[in-house]
């Protein structure tokens, strides 16, 4: 199985998992507000499904080049209003429900992108992008949003989050951050999953780096989505960082 093949089906593994939770709201669950602003837990259930949906691309082969991952997730500000349409749509028109299957419908993309090449290239919404780098962005979608269900409704179980799923968007965030602010200065790590060195600086080459910070994937998940905010983090102890050039708030979120 390709790498392509291989994070689909993390993403219909982490789908079925939130399928599950969904099916077991109540009506009183599904029309509570979400930590969104403007959402109730219905809405944003329905939004994963943009998500799923977007797996469709990987039909769509192209001999372009692909947008590098940090340059095509900033595209993302300028859709937000499509976005929101897209999913008052989905909430108003799909019952939770259908949600919950079509959530569980990964069969089919999952077999055809078995098939796929490492380096296969495909059009999406906002433009090229490869395959694998299109995959794992739909699962930062259902993964994030997971997290948000979860708080959402924080007297139920949370969403359970796969280890392979949590690995995949931690090494994305990381690896957008040292794309945008790349440098050598501070090293960010995110045991046991990802460590990548960024922000313009002296370059570290031995020892211990002068600047660090260090967070867990959970806490970087939604530190590098705008949910929670470097200084309170760290105040809360969810965030260590030393150095001088060590706080990151100038460079979070990296995608919103």
């Amino acid at each position: 199985m390709s790498k392509v093949g291989a994070a689909v089906a993390v993403f219909a593994e982490q789908a079925t998992l939130l399928a599950d939770w969904l099916q077991a709201l109540s009506d009183d669950d599904r029309a509570a507000p979400s930590v969104l602003p403007g959402w109730d837990v219905r809405a944003l259930g329905a939004h994963v499904l943009l998500a799923r949906d977007g797996l469709a691309h990987l039909r769509d082969v192209t001999a372009d080049a692909p947008t590098p991952v940090a340059e095509y997730v900033a595209r993302y500000r300028t859709a937000a209003a499509r976005i929101a349409e897209l999913t008052a749509t989905a909430a108003a028109d799909i019952a939770p429900p259908e949600v919950v299957a079509r959530l569980r419908d990964t069969a089919e993309i999952t077999r055809y992108a078995a098939g796929l090449s490492d380096r296969t290239v495909v059009r999406a919404g906002s433009g090229s992008i490869g395959a694998l780098d299109w995959v794992d962005t739909r699962l930062l979608e259902l993964v994030v949003h997971a997290d948000d269900l979860s708080h959402s409704l924080p007297g139920r179980d949370p969403v359970p989050v796969t280890r392979p799923a949590l690995r995949a968007t931690t090494r994305l965030l990381a690896g957008i951050l040292a794309a945008r602010v790349p440098g050598h200065s501070v090293e960010v790590r995110v045991p046991p999953f990802a460590a990548v060195q960024a922000i313009p600086g002296p370059r570290h080459t031995r020892g211990t780096p002068p600047n660090v910070v260090e967070t867990d994937p959970l806490t970087w998940l939604r530190l590098a989505t705008g949910r929670i905010g470097f200084a309170a983090a760290v105040a809360a102890g969810q965030v260590r960082a030393s150095g001088g050039r060590s706080d990151l708030a100038p460079y979070l979120p990296v995608l919103a």
